[in-house]
């Protein structure tokens, strides 16, 4: 019997694997070129301080999924936490995302909910119809004021390029609200890990039918000797990048330890352009339940990716969709040649969060089985998320 072969031991690739396991008692190898599993989720405790560190960023839970809630219970208890972002600019310090407080605190009024809603719309750009890009977009419905102070320069440094550039959609996941809810999630589940990401995910993969190696770089001569074989690496990266690479931004840090509280808050936006950092992250904070003297602070830059980068935020601008289209051609007459399948953050080239991805497994390992039983009636996708 050959096994599986899964390429990435982030949450797409464990999770999955751990379905086939369980569902089908049929033996898995996780490859990941990294020393570690979790991907860009990876969580240790800092030597210095003992704080449990986000290494690739900050990554908190939330999930309006409640199956997705229940699945990653079972491999760890979760610690509540609601991300409350901040962000400093000349004027203050101010509640992100944008809500009653914010208003009145930076326009210096005391408006109630339903004034607010209507002074808002007065500041907005009335002459601006169906908006084409992320400036138009927060113009429209924000105003000057409040996209100049909190949304453009950080948009800029974040994105490494003028907002006129990007979607409309992208500020359209970022809310304004009526209230003082700064909680900066709708969802109704959210929290921490006790025991940190990476302790889920070798929990999941914890399982007889599944075998791990770590440092191994994935081969494409691995895929005969495998059942089938299911990708979660960069789809550009798959093809030797034969078309050109597609669009990513990277982040990096400067570290910080220190002793007591350095901020206050888990998390610190600063949308000015004269700030060469997007923000400011002190991991103790997310683990609130947590005592520790000293502190660790990462300071967060944004730049463009290249070879030796990790790839964290999908540009997607038009001509890294119109290759990515091309790809997923490839793709589509790779698979039906080698029983081969995509999934993932990376290898669908979009940004996903952690319950995204975790709810995306769960859905394609049902369509593979099905498929598996009945490949007549049962249609399993090339790509996750179809």
């Amino acid at each position: 019997m050959k096994p599986f072969l899964i390429v990435g031991a982030g949450f797409s690739g464990a999770v999955l694997a751990r379905e086939i396991a369980v569902q089908l008692n049929h033996p898995v190898l996780v490859l990941d070129e990294r020393p570690h599993v979790g991907g860009n989720c990876h969580t240790e405790r800092d030597p210095a301080t003992n704080v449990l560190v986000h290494k690739y960023g900050p990554h908190i839970f939330h999930t309006d999924r409640k199956e997705v809630w229940d699945y990653v219970h079972q491999f760890d208890d979760f610690g509540p936490f609601v991300n409350r972002v901040k962000a400093s600019i000349s004027r203050g310090i101010f509640s992100l995302p944008i809500n009653l407080h914010t208003i009145n605190q930076f326009f210096g009024v005391r408006l109630r909910p339903e004034e607010a809603r209507q002074f808002l719309a007065g500041k907005g750009d009335a002459s601006i119809g169906e908006p084409q890009n992320f400036e138009e977009q927060a113009l429209k419905f924000i105003g000057p004021e409040l996209y100049h102070a909190f949304f453009q320069g950080y948009t800029k440094k974040q994105w490494g390029c003028d907002p006129r550039e990007l979607p409309a959609s992208i500020l359209k996941r970022l809310p304004v609200r009526f209230n003082y809810d700064d909680n900066y999630y709708y969802s109704p589940y959210q929290g921490i890990p006790r025991t940190g990401y990476t302790h889920i995910i070798q929990r999941i993969l914890d399982h007889p039918k599944i075998t791990v190696k770590l440092g191994t770089l994935f081969k494409k001569e691995m895929l005969k000797e495998h059942e089938a074989t299911f990708y979660t690496g960069p789809l550009d990266g798959y093809f030797d990048y034969l078309h050109g690479r597609l669009g990513y931004r990277t982040v990096f840090w400067d570290r910080f330890e220190g002793e007591g509280d350095y901020q206050g808050t888990a998390l610190i936006n600063y949308p000015d352009v004269n700030d060469p950092f997007t923000r400011k992250i002190e991991h103790k904070h997310f683990m609130p339940w947590e005592t520790h003297a000293k502190t660790v602070v990462f300071t967060e830059y944004s730049k463009e990716t290249t070879a030796d980068d990790v790839a964290y935020y999908p540009k997607r601008l038009k001509s890294d969709l119109e290759l990515l289209a091309r790809y997923q051609e490839m793709a589509r007459l790779e698979s039906r040649e080698k029983n081969l399948f995509f999934l993932g953050r990376l290898a669908t080239y979009r940004y996903l969060d952690m319950h995204q991805v975790i709810g995306e497994a769960l859905d394609f390992s049902r369509k593979f089985f099905a498929w598996q039983v009945d490949p007549k009636k049962a249609i399993c996708p090339v790509f996750s998320g179809q």
